[in-house]
């Protein structure tokens, strides 16, 4: 068993390698055509050290920032030849990419970046955390209440953007002489305020169901993932009414570990293309794509698993169900709004018509859900969130201008244009290396 193991993780090592490759040499050709980056525009950097496999963690974020950029220019930092091929495609931000060390530092060097933005924890994040004379932000991909949200790595940045009051109980048990009054800074989830894509379907009087989902987990503390369990009882339930339309959207992982989950996974696919082949008018959504946006606000209710999908929905400020697990050794966090959330235990998916009428109608659970949306990310208000993310923004850049007015005498210390031209002789293309080149002082990310 171990052998196998060991064979497939070699086949996995040697197929990143190989994307990786393809990806340096698309990425050579793209930005031999490209012009470099104006010089000294941008103020703000987004610091991208993951791979392809995570720009979900950066997708979400790309409204909010274009937003921003229109007052403070935007630029997006990537390390990964993966990911910078999919940013150049698809990222409406300016993007650099500065594979190594050398490249980053001709890129800060050539730009006016006084807030530097984390979307995850990536350790090459460290890498950036050298340079001083600009706050570094951590702003995350999501708001939960999993262990993620309190890692004590939240003091290696100066400056943390969380979601609401949720965030700050949630940090103030763990992080230790910590001035939460000055680094964390509550600014809601302005990605509610510009969910992205268009509707698939014509809106008409039926009542529109999300069912997202997560993926079944590598263990049984974290099976959280309800196709098997819950998925075709309550999916195949929504289809008879004739009253519904079905929004699926499952985790990109469904059953890459468990077989009944992934035979679930295509049982659902197939319900779906059935009904609408029956009803061409019912329009149920088998939804892949790469935005999350527009589930989100056309849902009436969502079904979700325990996943960062519990608060993204939640931020909309509309009706959900959290599936519970029905695998007894899968971990329930019992504080935050998992204690008093609308539980879908996999007894009660049959009865599913029923469970959505009555939390989208009954009003202790409506006034309910406010409360825990006001707790979790402030006011709900359409824009408020937006407001409070640019407000912090220009609050730190306030800052970035009084203490660079208290060292406007200081000798410079830091790498200027000349000095990170002549550290290596590299091709600068928008402010990147030549992929296709070696050099000893850079680090290659993938």
């Amino acid at each position: 068993m171990g052998i196998l193991r060991d064979a497939r993780k070699a086949v996995k090592i040697g197929r990143d390698l190989l994307a990786n490759r393809r990806a340096r040499a698309a990425l050579s050709l793209r930005l031999a055509q490209l012009p470099p980056l104006e010089a000294n525009k941008y103020k703000i950097a987004v610091y991208f050290a993951d791979g392809e496999v995570n720009m979900y963690q950066i997708r979400q974020w790309y409204k909010p920032l274009q937003v921003l950029g229109q007052t403070w220019p935007v630029v997006v930092l990537s390390r990964g030849a993966t990911a910078a091929t999919r940013l150049f495609e698809e990222s409406p931000l300016p993007v650099a990419y500065v594979r190594t060390v050398v490249a980053l530092e001709r890129t800060l060097a050539e730009q006016d970046i006084r807030i530097v933005f984390y979307v995850n924890q990536n350790t090459k994040n460290f890498q950036m955390f050298r340079y001083g004379q600009r706050w570094h932000v951590f702003i995350n991909h999501g708001e939960s209440d999993k262990m993620y949200m309190t890692t004590n790595q939240f003091k290696a940045y100066d400056y943390s953007f969380v979601a609401g009051d949720a965030a700050i109980a949630r940090l103030e048990k763990v992080l230790w002489d910590y001035d939460f009054d000055k680094r964390a800074i509550r600014i809601g989830r302005p990605q509610a305020d510009h969910y992205s894509g268009t509707l698939p379907y014509t809106p008409d009087d039926r009542t529109v169901v999300l069912y997202a989902p997560t993926w079944e987990g590598d263990r049984r503390a974290a099976a959280y993932g309800s196709i098997a369990t819950h998925g075709v009882v309550l999916v195949r339930a929504l289809l008879a009414t004739g009253n519904h339309r079905v929004i699926y959207r499952p985790h990109p992982r469904s059953g890459v570990v468990d077989h009944a989950h992934a035979a679930a996974n295509r049982e659902i696919i197939g319900m779906l293309a059935s009904a609408n082949s029956a009803d061409p008018a019912a329009h149920h959504v088998y939804d892949t794509g790469p935005e999350l946006g527009w589930q989100l606000s056309a849902a009436d209710v969502a079904i979700v698993d325990i996943s960062a999908m519990v608060y993204d929905r939640l931020a909309s400020g509309k009706p959900l169900l959290v599936t519970r697990p029905a695998d007894p050794e899968a971990l329930v966090d019992t504080n935050g709004y998992l204690s008093a959330c609308e539980w879908l235990p996999a007894a009660e998916a049959s009865s599913i018509v029923a469970v959505v009428d009555r939390v989208l109608h009954d009003p202790e659970t409506v006034g309910r859900l406010d409360f825990w949306v006001r707790h979790y990310f402030g006011d709900p208000t359409p824009g408020s969130a937006t407001q409070r993310f640019h407000d912090a923004v220009e609050q730190l850049m306030g800052e970035w201008e009084r203490y660079a007015a208290l060292h406007s005498g200081d000798e410079p210390t830091q790498l200027t244009t000349a000095t990170a031209a002549t550290a290596v002789p590299v091709r600068s293309g928008s402010a990147v290396d030549d992929p296709t080149q070696s050099h000893e002082t850079g680090e290659d990310d993938d």
